[in-house]
């Protein structure tokens, strides 16, 4: 049986055996990986995944379960555990699949799936780590050591279907390679790295490319000194704004928010940004990492403001905690093959602006560049903000030494409302992506 077929036959035998709804969630895929390092293969591996995850409701009672056995046995285990299992569980007023009229697929080709990344061969693959890590290696003589280089692949394919009569399917594919040079001078050893990710294997960077890159970032943090306490402006290269984003997803995250847990709970319609903040959801982009025709629940993937002009528009919910909320789910249902869907994002950016990187810096008489965030010093209730941090020292606007040893400090209240500037490069290497950002001034916690 197909595997569409197999998921609304497992919902048809979920409400057969008492479930007033069901829904079942499917997947399977293949993955590899290659790790190099100094120029030899370290490791291989090779796998691949089939499963099925059902949730069903008695009334107001849920149960889930999860199977990697998709026989006659295993499906009629599977029903039967969710069944028992929504027995023992209390009550829960807003449990519930979303409506119907809300269910949907968005229709025409996403490009989520490139068949050449099922066709490459293994010793191509191990042929591209081993040509970044070698172009890191000869980038200067002051790189001989390396923690590696990668190629990774996956592809793979989701199916779900419910008892409210939706069913659909999708499959996916991406490939990935980095690499993490050492760099040596005289007692000063700093690593960094780079990397590159597509949907299909046309789409990434060359291996000389991400090498070199690799090399230069490991090379301007060599000999890295403690700056003095101070309050400067503070740049975030795009790879750390893309952390600030983070943040902002879990404050707007709708069980962060009818838990009261955010400091962006009761806030819509507020001003909470700068005016050059904007920050989108949205799903439907094509050949992005956080595209899909439809979430987790079958709800149509949408474009989403969640900041339009610093002004809060939109939390991101699933239908649990839109009915928690009073609100419509915004298609943001996420999960794995059991339990009951969590809350994620699509493409989650900040759009950009209109300065390049270099003019950024240049207005900077003296700041702070982040390259490199520690810790998790971030608290999204009260919104205080600390990390550990390193980069590199703007003087006289331009990058002049490395920089190691310190915190920045502020609170992403006023961070957000004293956004600066926003760059004009923004870039998609994951879900989650931003350009370079300016934040006003923060406190620089250094000797």
């Amino acid at each position: 049986m197909e595997l569409l077929e197999l998921a609304q036959d497992v919902v048809r035998r979920a409400q057969a055996a008492g479930a007033s709804d069901a829904e079942c969630t499917m997947a399977e895929g293949d993955e590899f990986s290659a790790n190099v390092r100094m120029r030899e293969l370290e490791n291989l591996k090779e796998a691949g995944s089939r499963g099925a995850g059902l949730r069903i409701l008695i009334g107001k009672k849920t149960g889930a379960s999860y199977t990697s056995d998709l026989s006659g046995e295993g499906i009629a285990r599977l029903v039967e555990s969710a069944i028992e299992l929504a027995a023992i569980t209390s009550e829960d007023p807003h449990a519930g699949l979303p409506g119907a009229a809300e269910l949907g697929a968005i229709a025409g080709d996403l490009r989520l799936y490139s068949p050449d990344v099922a066709a490459l061969q293994p010793e191509l693959k191990i042929e591209m780590a081993k040509r970044a890590e070698a172009a890191a290696l000869a980038a200067d003589p002051r790189i001989s050591n390396s923690e590696g280089a990668s190629f990774d692949n996956h592809v793979g394919r989701h199916i779900f279907a419910n008892s409210r009569g939706f069913a659909g399917e999708y499959r996916t594919s991406y490939c990935s390679l980095s690499t993490v040079p050492v760099a040596r001078e005289g007692e000063s050893m700093e690593r960094d790295y780079w990397y590159t990710m597509a949907r299909g294997f046309a789409g990434l960077e060359s291996p000389e490319y991400v090498g070199r890159r690799a090399a230069e970032r490991a090379l301007r943090r060599l000999r890295p000194v403690k700056v003095e306490t101070q309050r400067v402006p503070v740049v975030f290269e795009p790879r750390m704004a893309q952390t600030l984003l983070d943040s902002i997803f879990e404050a707007v995250h709708g069980t962060s928010i009818y838990r009261q847990e955010s400091f962006l709970a009761g806030k819509l319609g507020e001003k909470v940004a700068g005016e050059n903040v904007t920050v989108i959801d949205d799903g439907t982009l094509p050949g992005l990492f956080g595209t899909s025709p439809f979430d987790d629940e079958g709800v149509p993937s949408r474009r989403t403001p969640v900041i339009e002009r610093g002004v809060l528009k939109s939390y991101l919910l699933n239908s649990y905690a839109a009915r928690k909320l009073g609100m419509k789910t915004t298609g943001n249902a996420s999960r794995g093959l059991t339990g009951n869907a969590g809350i994620g994002h699509g493409n989650f950016f900040l759009e950009k602006g209109v300065q390049a990187p270099e003019q950024i810096v240049a207005g900077v008489p003296n700041g702070f560049y982040v390259t490199e965030l520690l810790g998790f010093g971030v608290n999204i209730v009260t919104g205080d903000y600390s990390r550990g941090a390193v980069g590199l020292w703007i003087r006289a606007g331009e990058l002049a030494f490395a920089v190691s040893e310190v915190t920045i400090a502020g609170n992403l209240k006023e961070m957000l409302m004293n956004v600066e500037a926003v760059g004009s490069d923004l870039e998609f290497r994951g879900a989650v992506a931003a350009p370079t950002l300016k934040i006003g001034e923060m406190t620089v916690g250094g000797r």
